[in-house]
Parts: structure tokens; sequence; C-alpha cells
């Protein structure tokens, strides 16, 4: 039998099948589930800095009493702070998989301070899951890159546990902030995430909100990253997600050089029990090709190691059209 063994971010985890932050992952029954179903780790559903600060801020205009505004704004964020430290808490007794916990913030305020009771809570690592829509014409590049970096620095300068950071594909230069997020104290990168679009319903002439589940297609664009990240920066661990519905899929992201892959989407269109069914499909490939571990073939298709990396640059999009007539 193949072993199915990964480390990631110095955790050792019996697969490579994580149950990324969702819904599926805030209650102790579905995480107790997924352990059940086969996941390798889980990482728990995101408590959003945005989240809080609206739902304080939803209070507030509901109040006839100005002075009160600093008492319900920090009642509301320690009541959801209070609940997600118990949910780290009861997801560390009732399961053996590794618990990471999330955060979804956008500054570095106070959030530095949380990231230490998370550690205090038990969880085996914390994602930082952070985006910041530059909206500002005059705004450079580097100002929002730093947001990133000043969050990364502070936050690995007060916990031990590690850190990951999922991020957007948006970046002028991707492999330079993995780089640098690495340089900074982060062990590894969730490569990408995946962010509310918004569509128009033209009937009724309003804003509404675009498919939130992501399709088999892409994988692709993850796929291309995770290769070139697994090569240029070679130290960092990659958690591929997004695009990721079939064992074939994880079987493609692990020989691009991820580490480990998260679930999501999948999860919620065919059940928990899923996770299983690509943890099986996956052995199956591995005694099927003959493999004994993980190690023994991931990477083995990334940007350095194929005969012609230049397939997985954008060039190759241009050739393959211009022979087309």
């Amino acid at each position: 039998m193949p072993n199915l063994e990964v480390t990631y971010m110095g955790l050792k985890m019996k697969n490579p099948v994580v149950a990324g932050s969702s819904g599926l992952t805030a209650s102790i029954d579905k995480i107790r589930k997924l352990e059940e179903a086969g996941a390798g780790g889980v990482v728990l559903k995101s408590l959003f800095e945005e989240q809080i600060n609206y739902e304080a801020g939803s209070l507030i205009a509901n109040h006839d009493y100005p002075e009160a505004e600093d008492y319900i704004k920090n009642y509301t964020k320690s009541n959801s702070v209070e609940n997600y430290l118990g949910l780290i808490e009861e997801a560390k007794k009732a399961v053996s998989i590794p618990v990471i916990a999330s955060i979804n913030c956008i500054s570095a305020s106070d959030w530095i301070g949380f990231s230490k009771r998370i550690e205090d809570a038990g969880a085996d690592a914390l994602e930082l899951n952070v985006y910041f829509l530059p909206t500002d014409k005059f705004m450079q590049p580097a100002e929002f890159e730093n947001i990133y970096y000043d969050l990364v620095s502070r936050v690995t300068s007060i916990i031990k546990i590690p850190v990951a950071v999922k991020l957007g594909n948006h970046f002028t230069n991707l492999l330079g902030v993995v780089d640098r997020i690495y340089a900074l104290g982060a062990k590894g990168v969730v490569l990408f995430n995946r962010f509310y679009e918004p569509d128009i319903d033209i009937e009724h002439m309003k804003l509404s909100s675009a498919d939130v589940f992501s399709n088999p297609s892409d994988l692709r664009h993850v796929l291309r990253w995770t290769a070139l990240v697994s090569d240029k920066v070679a130290l960092v661990d990659i958690s591929a997600s997004t695009g990721v519905h079939t064992w074939e899929a994880v079987v493609k992201q692990l020989l691009a050089g991820a580490k480990t892959v998260q679930l999501c989407s999948v999860l919620y269109k065919n059940g928990l029990n899923e996770a299983g069914n690509i943890v099986n499909g996956l052995e199956a490939w591995m005694e099927k090709k003959g493999f004994g571990s993980i190690d023994e073939f991931r990477g083995k298709m990334n940007y350095r190691k194929i005969p012609d990396p230049s397939v997985y640059e954008r060039s190759q999009f241009m050739k393959y059209f211009s022979s087309i007539h």
C-alpha cells in the first residue's frame, strides 16, 4: 500500500487532501465528518475582519446613543473572537488531524494580538487570508504589497506556529511577492484565493453575485503558478486551491510541486465523503504507477524538471493560436 503521508509547514498529515476554509469547516460536527471521510487536515472557516466591522456598524447605526459606539464595537469584536477561539479548542479535542485557523483581514492593527490568542487556543497553524483591492489610482504597487509584508512580518514575529498566506493571483510579480513573504517568516502559501465576484442583473439592473463555486477549468491557472513557485521559491510550502474537483486534479497539483491540495467547491457539490473518494483515487493511481510515497513524484513536473519549461509560460498561448488559420 502506498504511503500518502506528507509534511506541510512542519505539520504531519496522513495525506495531502485538506478541507479548505468554508462554511463546511465552521462546525465541529462537519469537521469530525471530514476527518472520518479521510481528509488529511482542515482549515477552519475564516474570521472576517470586514464582517465584524460591518456587524458593529449596523448595530451602531440602529442605536440611539452615540456614546455607546466604542462599547458596541468592542463587544461585537470580542464576541466574534471568543466564539472563534472556542471553535479552535473544540476542534482540537474532536479530531486528530491538523487544525489550521484562518483570518481574513485587511489591516494589521489589533489582528496581530488575535493571532497570538489563536496560537494559545491550540491551532496547529494560521492561514492569513489577505485581500486589499486598490481603488486609489495614485497608489503605487509597492504600497499595496507592503500591506501584505507588514502583516506577515508582525504576525510571524509574535507566534511560533507556522503561518501560510492565502494569496490572490493579481500581483505584477507573484514570484517576488512569495519570495518576500517567505523571507519574512511565512512557511507556506495558498494558491489561490477565490474572491467575491460581482455580476449585473440586466433585467432588474442591479448588482448580484457571480457563481461562488470554482470550476474544474480554474485548475489550469493554479497549476502554472504552482509549478513556477515550487521551483523559483523552492523552500516555501505550497497548498494548491481553486479548481480541484477530482483526484486527477490532486495528482496534477502534486506533480507540479504542491505539498497539499485544498478542496472546497467539490465538497459542497458532492458531499463531505468526496474527500475520501479523492484520497482513494490518489492512492489507486500511486499503486498503479508504482509510487510508494508522495515524495517520489511530487514536483516531478514543476518548472525546473520538465524538458521544456516554456510550456508553463504565457507566450505559448500566442504561439498556439498563431498557427491556426
